[in-house]
């Protein structure tokens, strides 16, 4: 280790500061917070949340928005009778398996969509969307 100009270097020129963020994040790390990997999933997370409600008000919400004229909303709020939620927004119940197979197969009256319609992409951050909000049941995995 030796003072060049206002800092101390360790090795080939790498500065004493760096040597000890590195030093910080390993002990994070081991200790089992990976800062970066969560800063950069939960940015990831967000900006997919982001696009599932564009796509989600794009495709979904003329039939399933909020209020009176959106037939979808109307449709489930007469189906479960206050057990549920008629707008999908405000479920906590769907699994993305279900967003998926309603979207590309249908139900009732909903049609289907084809992936010339709805890309699977978009269909993915639709079903983030739709299940932020979800609750794991007992023996229920929650998976993309």
């Amino acid at each position: 280790m030796k003072l060049v100009g206002r800092w101390w270097t360790v090795g080939r020129g790498s500065s004493l500061a760096s040597v000890a963020a590195a030093v910080w994040v390993a002990l994070l790390y081991i200790a089992g917070v990976p800062a970066y990997v969560e800063v950069t999933s939960a940015r990831q997370n967000d900006a997919t949340l982001q696009k599932g409600n564009g796509a989600y008000q794009y495709w979904c919400a003329t039939c399933h928005g909020r209020g009176p004229g959106h037939p979808g909303t109307v449709a489930l709020t007469a189906k479960y009778k206050g057990a549920l939620p008629g707008l999908l927004e405000e479920r906590t119940d769907l699994t993305p398996q279900t967003v998926r197979f309603a979207v590309r197969r249908g139900t009732s009256i909903m049609p289907f969509f084809r992936k010339t319609e709805v890309s699977d992409a978009d269909l993915d951050a639709i079903a983030q969307y739709l299940t932020r909000r979800a609750v794991p049941r007992a023996g229920q995995l929650n998976q993309p």
